[in-house]
């Protein structure tokens, strides 16, 4: 019932499913998050994702992609992904990275967004969900790990009663 939130305490959980018997789990999130973001463009997200990148991690190695993916739908799994590649050209090495983000948060929170953009953003930098990863991305988006429970009360709340936003 509760796939998304499956590694915290008992305490939390319970909260969580009280929340959800009285079908109250939406207005806490509306209450936290009433509005959705205006990155809904591939290009606008692109921005976003520049923004961060060159506020936080100005020596990271550069994006040469970053979309809205609708293949990216198993969202038990992923929420976005990060791509580097390596390619030989001649004498010289070229890498690309690429980050792309489920289509489903084209409707969702900026926040929410902004969590999961600081998320594959740490990425270029710590490849593992390490100790420093995550510090890294606490320093990338201050919220993160409260933006993270609440994206996962969000995925939680799309499960049980389908959309909430748009």
């Amino acid at each position: 019932m509760l796939k998304y939130i499956n590694g915290y305490n008992t305490q939390l959980k319970a909260q969580v499913e009280k929340l959800i018997e009285e079908e109250k789990l939406g207005e806490y999130l509306l209450s936290r998050y009433p509005e959705t973001h205006t990155y809904t463009t591939d290009k606008a997200l692109y921005g976003l994702v520049q923004e961060m990148k060159n506020s936080t991690l100005k020596n990271a190695a550069p994006l040469s992609k970053v979309i809205y993916d609708s293949k990216i739908r198993d969202i038990n799994k992923a929420l976005g992904t990060h791509t580097y590649v390596t390619r030989l050209q001649g004498a010289k090495v070229k890498t690309k990275n690429e980050i792309r983000i489920a289509t489903l948060f084209k409707k969702a929170p900026e926040a929410f967004l902004r969590m999961i953009v600081a998320h594959e953003l740490a990425h270029l930098k710590e490849k593992e969900h390490t100790k420093s990863f995550y510090k890294l991305c606490v320093h990338i988006e201050p919220e993160y790990h409260q933006l993270e429970f609440d994206t996962r009360l969000y995925l939680t709340y799309k499960e049980h009663f389908g959309a909430l936003y748009g």
